[in-house]
């Protein structure tokens, strides 16, 4: 008998504001907290009737780990993250490498490096499902912000090289914004990345 899907938990919080996220497996009630980026009292709504056991960051921009700290000492669990070079220093309990996987009760995690808006960058596929978080890596109308000419040329490899590998069913919930699914931005991402955008970096829409 297969496993009941992940529940997925979301509430946008903090001033600009931020998605994070809480996945739940409904067979042990084991969850994980992703993108602590403010206000830990919505957080400890978001993890109410699970058993947290790890803090997962995307990446490491202000916005996305305001919350961290409180939440660590609150929850005693592991943080996990990539090396870096990080965009602010976060003391890391694992480092999550590309081909990395993170066990949430019987459900796992696939980890993907997908850099570009941050050289940290993370996205995190539920295996056997489809639905990834992204972070900051792509948004509905547009990727991250870049800031610099290397940066924005990453930012088009990841999305060449990874993001257009994913089916179109591929579910994306992003670090600000709504979900979207890859299929319906398909055409709009491949016309981006075959344009010559030259020097460019900063905000971008397909």
């Amino acid at each position: 008998m297969l496993p009941t899907a992940l529940e997925l938990r979301t509430r946008a919080v903090g001033p600009w504001p931020m998605n994070t996220y809480v996945l739940v497996c409904p067979d042990t009630g084991h969850s994980v907290l992703i993108d602590p980026g403010a206000e830990p009292a919505v957080l400890r709504e978001l993890l109410a009737g699970s058993a947290p056991q790890a803090i997962l960051l995307t990446h490491t921009h202000g916005d996305h780990i305001g919350a961290l700290e409180a939440m660590r000492r609150e929850l005693q669990v592991p943080v996990l993250g990539h090396r870096g070079p990080q965009a602010h220093e976060v003391a890391l309990d694992r480092t999550l490498d590309d081909g990395a996987v993170v066990t949430v009760g019987s459900h796992a995690l696939a980890v993907v490096a997908t850099p570009g808006h941050t050289a940290d960058m993370l996205s995190f596929i539920i295996s056997g499902d489809t639905r990834a978080i992204v972070g900051d890596t792509i948004f509905d109308g547009g990727p991250g912000r870049t800031w610099s000419a290397a940066d924005f040329q990453t930012t088009l490899h990841t999305l060449r090289d990874v993001i257009l590998r994913w089916p179109d069913a591929m579910l994306c919930y992003p670090g600000h914004g709504g979900p979207f699914r890859l299929g319906d931005r398909r055409a709009a991402i491949e016309g981006f990345v075959a344009r010559d955008h030259g020097d460019f970096f900063g905000d971008a829409s397909w």
